[in-house]
């Protein structure tokens, strides 16, 4: 019997199973005489070994069942002592490398040391398997970019070395990861070329393999050895020199599983018999020229669409604790790490958001949490993750009770590096200096750890955050801990656009990004040397011209002043239109080439009468370009 198609179920349950052993021991580590604990950890490995035997994935099937007859004696014993955890914990982790191995289509990593450690003692901590070794990757390994990219030519120079590094699959931040690796590499010689490169890995992704040639004077073990320690690396080696590099080509991608509810299929299944009614409603409907049936029946039509959207956005919806589940494990190894008392708290797990959102947020979660308790917490302290609902929109926090961030010193790090002039850093705001942060290569950090410190971080989670079409909040204080706040859309499909007019074109700007609108009347429009400013509340704030920013002709007009209000450079800013045209949903279309090259364009739809509507960003505007502020009352033609 083929059992490949069940492949991906397989993997999706199996991953759930171990996330669920990884909680219960942290769990059991702080209540080590919790019954139902250990009778539901023993559950979760029998389920797992159950299922690898079936599909015949051999050393998943064996290591499964070595975790099972560990439990059992503690289900006898009635306690879980903390050396038995350290060894379960490594177990879990030798589990997801082989599950990393079977969706990669490759042969399961060796688990004999593992096996033979547990026979010495019951006790012994495990350490995942570094390998060195001198032998070319097993044919169809391809790079988690998904690119078709051909390894750099082996060098007649003898200081050449040719190198490919593998992180583990559990890393987090992996992109970040090879980043410092990068660094690492380029103090031990000329760093000659990388795939991917160090552009490509700003980008963020999932990225687990690279290949780099290295123009150094130091022995190739030496360099290896090196290599190897750095943090989640896992194996290093030097491809045969006597062997053509082999071309790698695209590995096929394993279908993606969902679990479905059966009322929610029950519901799509009516949806779609009401849908072939209506059809056949509005063709008799029309074909009879029985126009306010027709009316009546686009009505009852838009009513069904909609219900169908929700339905269809709750198929895709998951919980956030998908992606929180992970973070009881990686607080404990952080603190055992740095030798602090750390706790955590999660609210709001329960909190449902679109599952490319969740994936594209796992890794910038993980590096905020690393940031709290690498450069917040002191000694002592906790780690809050809360989400909430807020209108149409997610807001997500991580939160420290540490050291703060003191904003004088921002601005002094910035100047002192050239980032901003002495001026810039006398006139921005506390709010605004923090944002300084999110600049690549920018880091607070008094020494370098293993965590942080490298200046690689806050400017990808700021960018990842940003391509999800959310925005980056940071705020803190000195001795009053630090928030990192993310405002996220639902969905990164269908989402609510604000339509505007700017020079004769329609143009859309996603409502998580307006924090308001604004119909002023032209005296309320004031200057501040020779930029237009407005009033709001206690703030002074600048307003920008969009027809200039996007390039675009000026139109005289006349009457009051729409303004949009947004942010840009960690502060509010007033963009000012022609007018406002409605807000309405929209479904967003990605852009091909060469339009995916338009600066601060996140996409387009299509509206009512056929149109295209480009979808812009304010925020990658108003950062990446040089802006022109308004020198006097916009549409002011004199």
């Amino acid at each position: 019997m083929d059992m490949s198609k069940y492949k991906g179920m397989f993997l999706s349950e199996s991953k759930e199973h171990l996330r669920s052993m990884s909680t219960l021991l942290i769990a059991l580590e702080k209540n080590p005489a919790d019954r139902e604990g250990i009778d539901s950890l023993f559950r979760e490995a029998h389920s797992v070994k159950g299922m690898a035997a079936s599909m015949g994935y051999d050393r998943t099937t064996e290591l499964a069942h070595h975790l099972e007859d560990y439990m059992d004696g503690f289900r006898k014993s009635g306690a879980v002592p903390s050396a038995a955890v350290d060894r379960l914990l490594g177990g879990i982790d030798l589990l997801e490398g082989l599950l990393a191995d079977i969706e990669a289509d490759r042969v399961e990593r060796p688990i004999a040391t593992f096996l033979a450690a547990g026979k010495e003692t019951e006790t012994a901590e495990y350490e995942p398997e570094l390998e060195i070794i001198s032998d070319p990757p097993p044919a169809g390994e391809s790079l988690s970019l998904g690119d078709a990219v051909e390894p750099p030519p082996l060098s007649a120079d003898p200081s050449s070395l040719r190198l490919v590094v593998e992180l583990a699959p559990d890393a987090m931040a992996p992109s970040a990861r090879f980043l410092l690796l990068l660094r690492e590499a380029a103090r031990l010689g000329t760093l000659l070329v990388s795939v991917p490169s160090e552009a490509q890995l700003r980008k963020g992704g999932d990225i687990r393999r690279m290949e780099l040639t290295l123009d150094t004077e130091l022995d190739p073990v030496r360099v290896v050895e090196l290599l190897a320690g750095v943090s989640d690396v896992v194996r290093v080696f030097r491809p045969a020199s006597s062997a053509a590099p082999p071309k790698r080509g695209r590995r096929e991608a394993q279908p993606q599983t969902v679990r479905v509810r059966t009322d929610l299929l029950d519901h799509f299944i009516n949806l779609t018999g009401e849908l072939i009614t209506q059809r056949y409603m509005l063709q008799t409907a029309s074909r009879q020229e029985r126009w306010s049936d027709v009316q009546g029946g686009l009505d009852h039509l838009a009513r069904l669409i909609s219900a169908l959207h929700h339905n269809v956005l709750q198929v895709r919806m998951m919980p956030l604790e998908s992606i929180t589940g992970h973070l009881p494990r990686l607080v404990r190894d952080l603190a055992r790490k740095t030798g602090k008392d750390v706790a955590l708290r999660v609210e709001g797990e329960e909190v449902e958001l679109d599952r490319a959102i969740l994936e594209g947020l796992a890794d910038p979660l993980v590096h905020m949490v690393r940031n709290a308790i690498d450069h917040g917490i002191e000694e002592q302290g906790e780690v809050v993750v809360r989400a909430w609902r807020e209108r149409d929109m997610v807001l997500l926090e991580v939160a420290d009770n540490g050291r703060g961030i003191d904003a004088h010193v921002i601005r002094q790090k910035a100047v002192a590096r050239g980032l901003i002039s002495p001026a810039q850093a006398r006139s921005l705001r506390d709010r605004e200096a923090l944002q300084l942060v999110c600049i690549p290569g920018f880091s607070t950090a008094t020494e370098i750890t293993e965590t942080s410190g490298r200046g690689v971080g806050m400017d990808v989670v700021k960018s990842a955050v940003e391509n999800l079409g959310g925005g980056l909040e940071i705020l803190s204080e000195p001795g009053k801990g630090t928030r990192m706040r993310l405002k996220l859309p639902l969905s990164v499909a269908i989402i609510q656009i604000l339509l505007v007019e700017c020079s004769g074109r329609t143009i859309g700007i996603p409502i998580t990004k307006v924090e308001r609108t604004l119909d002023l009347p032209r005296e309320e429009i004031q200057t501040s040397g020779r930029k237009a400013v407005i009033q709001l509340g206690e703030e002074m704030i600048p307003l920008l011209s969009l027809h200039k920013i996007l390039g675009l002709p000026k139109h005289p007009s006349e009457g009051s002043i729409s303004v949009v209000i947004t942010e840009g450079r960690g502060r509010r800013v007033g963009l000012v239109v022609d007018r406002f045209c409605g807000q309405r949903e929209a479904f967003v279309k990605t852009l091909a080439f060469p339009l995916d090259s338009l600066a601060g364009v996140s996409g387009a739809t299509v509206i009512g009468d056929g149109s295209i509507i480009f979808i812009i960003d304010p925020q990658y505007l108003l950062e990446e370009r040089t802006v022109a502020p308004l020198s006097r009352v916009p549409g002011d033609s004199r």
